[in-house]
C-alpha cells in the first residue's frame, strides 16, 4: 500500500515538505509540515492530527491560509467535473467503517464539488432540498486503489463493477464507488479544518494503533462516466512529503 501511496506523491508533488516549527508541537503524533509559499495557501498543509476521546475521533488539518476558502469552479456537468478535498489516508482496513474488508486504502475526506450532490440523506445548506449541496464542504469515507488508467502511480476511488454487490456502509449513497456519506460536518476555523467522527466503541478502539497522513488533492469525474469514475488528478500537498503515514493517534 505504501508503495503506491509514495508513487503518487512523488509524481504529483513538486517539492517535499519537511518538518516545520511552531505548528501543533503539543499535538502528540501529529504530522508537521513546513509552509511552502509556492502552493495555494488554503491547501498548503502545516499539520495533520488525529485524536480519540472515547468513541469520538477528531481528524484535524491546519493550512497555511484559510482552510476551505478555495473551491473548484462549476462546469455545469457531472462528467468532467472537479472535486477538491482535504484527505486523511490511513492504514485502517475499510471494514472498520462498513466497507468490504481488504479492498484498498481507507481515507476520510472533506470535499467540495459544485456540480453534483452525493449526500442524499443530508441537507447541508438547510434549504429543504437534499440534492443541491455539493458546493458545501461535506465528509466522506472513501476507499482508494492504485489505478493506472488515471496515470502512472495514480489512485482512484475504488469502483463497483456491474453485477458485484460488495459490502457497503449503511449510509452509502448508492453510487458505483466505495464511497460513504456519513454526514459528519467539517468545521472550519481560520486555518484549521476538523471533523468529528463517532464510531462504535469496539471500532473506535482500533483507531489507537492506526497510522495516517494528511493530503490536499483534486479529483476529476470521468467525462464518459465509466470506470474509473473518480481519479485523483492533482496532489496539492502531502503533510509527510512522501505519504509514509507517519502520524500516530493521540
Amino acid at each position: 500500500m505504501k508503495h503506491y501511496l509514495s508513487a503518487i506523491a512523488l509524481s504529483a508533488v513538486a517539492s517535499v515538505a519537511t518538518a516545520g516549527e511552531g505548528h501543533d508541537h503539543d499535538a502528540k503524533g501529529a504530522v508537521i509540515s513546513a509552509a511552502d509559499e509556492t502552493k495555494v495557501a488554503a491547501f498548503d498543509i502545516l499539520s495533520a492530527h488525529v485524536s480519540r476521546k472515547g468513541r469520538v475521533i477528531t481528524f484535524k488539518m491546519e493550512a497555511n491560509g484559510t482552510a476551505g476558502s478555495a473551491v473548484p469552479d462549476s462546469t455545469g456537468e457531472f462528467g468532467g467535473s472537479s472535486i477538491w478535498a482535504y484527505v486523511w489516508p490511513t492504514n485502517l482496513d475499510p471494514k472498520v467503517v462498513g466497507f468490504e474488508a481488504g479492498t484498498g486504502i481507507l481515507a476520510l475526506a472533506a470535499t467540495n464539488h459544485p456540480d453534483f450532490d452525493d449526500t442524499p440523506l443530508f441537507d447541508e445548506n438547510i434549504d429543504g432540498d437534499t440534492g443541491n449541496d455539493g458546493a458545501h464542504w461535506h465528509s466522506h469515507w472513501v476507499v482508494l486503489t492504485p489505478n493506472e488508467e488515471c496515470g502512472p502511480g495514480a489512485l482512484s476511488v475504488r469502483d463497483i463493477p456491474d453485477g458485484e454487490t460488495p459490502q457497503m456502509p449503511a449510509t452509502w449513497p448508492g453510487v458505483p464507488m466505495f464511497l460513504d456519506s456519513p454526514g459528519y460536518t467539517p468545521y472550519f476555523d481560520g486555518p484549521t479544518i476538523s471533523i468529528n467522527v463517532a464510531l462504535a466503541a469496539s471500532d473506535a478502539a482500533k483507531i489507537d494503533t492506526a497510522a495516517y497522513d494528511g493530503v490536499t488533492a483534486a479529483l476529476r469525474v470521468n467525462a464518459d462516466l465509466h470506470a474509473p469514475l473518480a481519479c485523483v488528478t492533482d496532489v496539492f500537498d502531502v503533510a509527510s512529503g512522501d505519504l509514509s503515514l507517519p502520524g500516530k493517534v493521540d
